[in-house]
């Protein structure tokens, strides 16, 4: 009976709807929204009002006008508000996966910008007066990035292999090392992969080591491709062999089956000088013989999401007729930040203009200088200088690019008293703008090389902010 009782204390909606905190929240979002999370709330109520975890003077506070009104504020905020969110990417890890990979230049974003905002002659020959390729936009700068090959660009570089494996091995027998059928972020597994293009993988060698005569022999009649992919996020060592490119491509030649390698970083440029040793731009694999090679947009070419295919005219030809093509197409916002990317590279600007790229080339000498001046500020307005310390570290490339490559880095270091700085990374993170950092053996690391010069007097307001608590 007294549930019975404490039920009848929730307020109508039709009452509620005409309160003025609730009409002041209909006018501002619509009575349609306003109206269905009042009674979604009142819903939740109802069944903890039922269940006995709502009751005496917390039943009292719940049912009234206002806070109601509150807590379906609180629910449009929380709705309505913009995501996904700009983060401060404090990790040292500059193709984050997570945070969204590479970030475009401001050229790029403005160019994204105009596209969204206008028409465009996205699929228009304004020469001719009649309907154009999409692709004619990328066709000048790819034609001087890849001479004499051709090309095709998707949303992302699973649709271009899985395009390249529909479109040229669908039914037939794939050749793949079995040191080479990784899994990546997301569950994305070549043999799956494999099986939905409707290709039969045919597996060669063992895990750690695969010689040109383990493909050679699985060459038969029903052979449609070799595939050799990049792995990724992981590398063998030790007692390990696999074949490369050049060895695969004679065999390709000699047995006139085609060659495709997923080159899934997207290095367009030598990173030898920056230690990155165990990536090789795109041109060397085509140089070596790969018939198609390819590669992401948004991982070390520092661009949007987008798969490439470049390589052989005949071959990307066929794939361009396939209608999974057309499934798996650029929209005009991609196109014009991967058009703009690309400028930076044809114009030699790569490492000036590409934030990917620029991040990477960064010193730890400078990285330590910009680490040095928010520690100095930070301490100058908290007075907990002896908290923060500049330590040497490594960054990393991400996104499943050069696993075993790392970039000398300075890292500011927080310590906590009771050492565990883990509820300090939780308030930054939490808070606005988020602040991503790492926690390791107690301490707080925050790495400058991924933070944005722009966004350094934020961080320190924001450690500032949490210090002082």
């Amino acid at each position: 009976m007294q549930r019975t009782s404490d039920l009848k204390r929730l307020p109508a909606v039709s009452r509620l709807v005409q309160s003025r905190p609730v009409a002041a929240l209909i006018r501002r979002h619509g009575h349609e929204l306003v109206r269905d999370l009042l009674r979604e709330h009142l819903d939740r109520l109802r069944r903890q009002i039922a269940a006995g975890e709502l009751t005496g003077r917390d039943l009292q506070q719940a049912v009234t006008v206002s806070a109601i009104s509150r807590a379906v504020a609180a629910e449009i905020d929380g709705l309505l508000a913009p995501s996904p969110r700009q983060v401060v990417n404090a990790t040292g890890v500059v193709v984050h996966t997570n945070l969204g990979r590479s970030i475009l230049s401001p050229e790029a974003a403005g160019r994204v910008a105009a596209a969204a905002s206008s028409y465009v002659d996205l699929e228009y020959d304004l020469a001719e007066g009649r309907r154009g390729s999409r692709m004619d936009h990328l066709e000048p700068l790819m034609r001087r990035l890849f001479p004499g090959h051709s090309f095709l660009v998707v949303n992302n570089n699973a649709a271009a292999i899985m395009l390249c494996l529909q479109g040229l091995g669908r039914g037939r027998e794939v050749i793949v090392s079995r040191g080479e059928l990784v899994e990546i972020g997301g569950s994305f597994r070549v043999p799956d992969i494999l099986v939905a293009s409707g290709a039969k993988l045919r597996e060669v060698g063992t895990t750690n080591r695969t010689r040109l005569a383990d493909y050679r022999k699985a060459l038969t009649a029903r052979t449609g491709l070799l595939l050799k992919v990049h792995t990724s996020n992981f590398r063998i060592v030790g007692f390990a062999e696999e074949t490369g490119v050049a060895s695969l491509a004679e065999l390709s030649r000699t047995s006139g089956v085609p060659l495709v390698v997923d080159w899934g970083s997207g290095d367009l440029v030598d990173l030898g000088p920056l230690e990155i040793r165990d990536e090789r731009p795109v041109r060397e694999i085509l140089d070596a013989g790969a018939d198609l090679v390819t590669f992401s947009g948004d991982k070390l070419l520092g661009g949007p999401q987008a798969g490439f295919i470049v390589g052989d005219r005949d071959l990307v030809a066929r794939l361009r007729e396939n209608p999974l093509a057309r499934v798996c197409r650029l929209d005009r916002l991609m196109i014009a930040a991967l058009r703009e990317t690309l400028t930076a590279y044809v114009r030699g600007r790569a490492f000036q203009d590409v934030p990917t790229l620029r991040m990477l080339a960064a010193t730890a000498k400078e990285i330590g200088q910009r680490a040095e001046r928010v520690r100095r500020a930070v301490a100058r307005q908290t007075g907990q200088g002896s908290l923060m310390h500049v330590v040497a570290g490594v960054s990393r490339t991400g996104g499943g690019s050069s696993p075993t490559g790392e970039r000398p880095t300075r890292l500011l270091a927080i310590d906590w008293p009771d050492g565990d700085a883990a509820p300090l990374e939780r308030c930054l993170r939490l808070g606005t703008p988020p602040i991503v950092g790492r926690v390791q053996e107690g301490r707080l690391l925050l790495d400058l090389r991924t933070v944005l010069p722009a966004q350094d007097e934020m961080l320190i307001e924001r450690l500032v902010a949490e210090l002082r608590r």
